[in-house]
């Protein structure tokens, strides 16, 4: 079995068989139950919940937590393919499932107790449950230990006061990993049960961008808390910044998908596309615009290999997933910006995919870590310097 799409260097040789099959088998679910509606959900700016059960019976949620708790076991290389074909249909789709395995299930799994495990865990990865991560607040996005969301020590639990921004399926989530400043200026992590009293998820309206995916605001006003919600394994910011190294690295991953998907749209379009009797394909600056786009994807494949491998091995480092996400978010953003150029006034038509996936990008390229906060944490590697403040 070889890699699927693009793979000009022949990488299908560094993946293993499962890894091929998993690749397969979202593909061909992507192509055949997502991809002929996703520019009418697009449109509509809706997401289509119907998959999200379906997403579980195929083990895409929490697929590289343990079988143990319903998960699917597979390798961080396994879960990057996927993200891979998720985002070559659309961004929204593939922030789904990073946000319900990455975001939710990786906090409850890694800082959780074994009871919330348990409680949680398989309800998620089966899509009975899903969930959503609040972190951003309206002032506090780059600089999240600014967060003002407080949660106050009461008999039997906690009582949270604040709100959270830009939450992906923060309006249809049965659970909430929310991160909040104790008494001691701490910040902890909740799960909050939706259905609590004194929660509300409103949703984010008039977006351009991410038209596929719900987003909401999350409000707390007095919402109780009860103590055995709190994720007792983790203190301070290393907590969300965890989660967030998952997360990242699946968009890194992910981000490839959607490059690739604006480069084979071009390939085909400029080989149909008929000017001064011939092919634009033909000509010389849309030929060297197709190899640049080769070229690049190509190395973030390699980028994305290696940093899984490494994943895989138990030797990454946050600083290589930020080299990834930096990287491949910006080698999907030019790529669009270059296939919506090929396809001319086309381009903008919702008949094909380009505009669709250039405003994805836009959003993907700066949430979860921003370009120029990714530039400093790779220059603070380098240097030893911090150059955040």
């Amino acid at each position: 079995m070889r890699l699927l799409g693009v793979d000009f260097l022949d990488i299908s040789d560094q993946f293993s068989e499962d890894e091929l099959m998993v690749q397969k088998t979202t593909r061909e679910f992507v192509d055949n139950e997502i991809m002929p509606d996703i520019d009418l959900y697009f449109h509509d700016g809706t997401f289509p919940k119907h998959l999200v059960k379906q997403f579980g019976e195929l083990g895409l949620l929490g697929l590289n937590l343990p079988e143990k708790y319903g998960c699917a076991g597979m390798s961080h290389i396994a879960y990057g393919l996927t993200c891979q074909e998720l985002e070559r249909c659309d961004s929204g789709i593939r922030s789904f499932v990073s946000v319900q395995g990455s975001l939710v299930m990786y906090p409850i799994y890694a800082y959780g107790s074994e009871e919330q495990r348990m409680k949680y865990l398989t309800k998620l990865a089966s899509g009975e449950f899903i969930g959503c991560f609040g972190l951003t607040e309206p002032d506090h996005g780059s600089n999240p230990g600014g967060m003002v969301t407080r949660a106050k020590k009461t008999d039997g639990g906690y009582i949270l006061n604040g709100a959270k921004m830009w939450i992906t399926n923060g309006s249809v989530a049965d659970v909430a990993v929310v991160w909040a400043k104790t008494d001691d200026d701490i910040v902890r992590g909740f799960i909050v049960d939706t259905d609590s009293e004194g929660f509300s998820a409103p949703l984010m309206k008039n977006k351009w961008s991410l038209r596929a995916s719900i987003t909401s605001e999350l409000i707390f006003e007095d919402v109780f808390v009860p103590d055995e919600n709190l994720l007792p394994n983790v203190k301070g910011l290393k907590g969300p910044l965890g989660c967030l190294t998952q997360a990242r690295y699946g968009i890194g991953w992910g981000t490839l998908g959607s490059a690739i998907a604006v480069y084979d749209a071009s390939v085909k379009y400029t080989a149909e596309r008929i000017q001064f009797d011939k092919p634009i394909a033909s000509f010389q600056l849309i030929q060297e615009k197709l190899a640049w786009m080769l070229s690049e994807i190509t190395k973030g494949q390699l980028l994305a290999l290696h940093v899984g491998k490494n994943k895989d091995n138990g030797t990454l480092r946050h600083q290589q997933v930020s080299m990834l996400k930096k990287n491949n978010c910006w080698v999907a953003r030019e790529c669009a910006k270059l296939a919506r150029e090929m396809h001319g006034a086309n381009g903008i038509s919702g008949e094909y995919p380009i505009m669709r996936h250039l405003m994805n990008i836009e959003s993907v390229y700066t949430y979860e870590g921003t370009n120029e906060m990714h530039t400093l944490v790779l220059g603070h590697d380098i240097t030893g310097i911090p150059a955040y403040k």
